[in-house]
């Protein structure tokens, strides 16, 4: 399959799980943010890239808008080019709607991802020549109250079946890819690409969260990520 159909499926299978408290709403941007989503997808993937970035979920401010991984809105339309319809969740909490394009909060991690990209590439050309950029689950989840809530923080019973899904589409989609090495944005990600591509043959390394919510990352995450990289060969 290619990545579009890759993240149909996905998609479906994902909306059929259910997700007990504290999880109050969910929202599906591969579903109402399709358009943006698979212009990203078939605009930048590139069969043969060296190394995927993958991060956990989608940001409320970043993919949970635009259909990005990492989605800083000015970054995704004015850097990679990417637009399309954004839609409304079918059920929204009042303090994270969806605005899409004129969403103006701005996304911290995907502001610090893609604004690096940007300073050591200049082009998305040269950048996505060496990387390409997923998220290995596609929903937000959040509380009662509006809190965004990571997949790791999910109750086990509901985590199992959310990991078998995005497990089997990482693996389809590194397939799609022929990339080499996945690199997990954050400790979160690495290990779930250890698990899903055990024994597959692709190399496997980390690089920090650039989220303003670590301490590490707010102390110059831009030259770490660069360590780590260029440790891995990437750079």
């Amino acid at each position: 399959m290619d990545l579009p159909a890759i993240a149909r499926a996905l998609d479906r299978e994902t909306a059929a799980l259910q997700f007990p408290q504290p999880v109050a709403f969910v929202y599906r941007p591969l579903q109402y943010a399709r358009q943006p989503h698979e212009d990203y997808l078939r605009r930048w993937a590139r069969p043969g890239v060296p190394a995927l970035l993958l991060g956990m979920n989608p940001g409320p401010f970043g993919m949970a808008q635009t259909g990005v991984p990492f989605g800083e809105v000015a970054a995704v339309r004015d850097w990679l080019g990417v637009g399309g319809r954004v839609d409304r969740p079918e059920r929204e909490h009042p303090k994270r709607p969806v605005e899409g394009f004129a969403c103006a909060r701005s996304e911290v991690s995907g502001r610090r991802l893609w604004g690096w990209a940007e300073r050591r590439y200049r082009r998305p050309e040269e950048f996505f020549a060496r990387f390409f950029v997923l998220n290995w689950c596609p929903l937000v989840f959040l509380d009662e109250g509006g809190r965004n809530l990571t997949p790791d923080k999910l109750p086990a019973a509901a985590a199992a079946p959310l990991q078998e899904a995005c497990d089997r589409a990482l693996r389809a989609s590194v397939a799609a890819l022929g990339a080499r090495t996945v690199v997990g944005v954050g400790a979160f990600a690495a290990a779930r690409a250890r698990a899903a591509l055990a024994g597959a043959g692709v190399a496997v390394g980390t690089v920090l969260h650039p989220s303003p919510a670590s301490p590490a990352a707010n102390r110059g995450w831009e030259e770490q990520a660069e360590r780590q990289l260029g440790a891995l060969g990437l750079l």
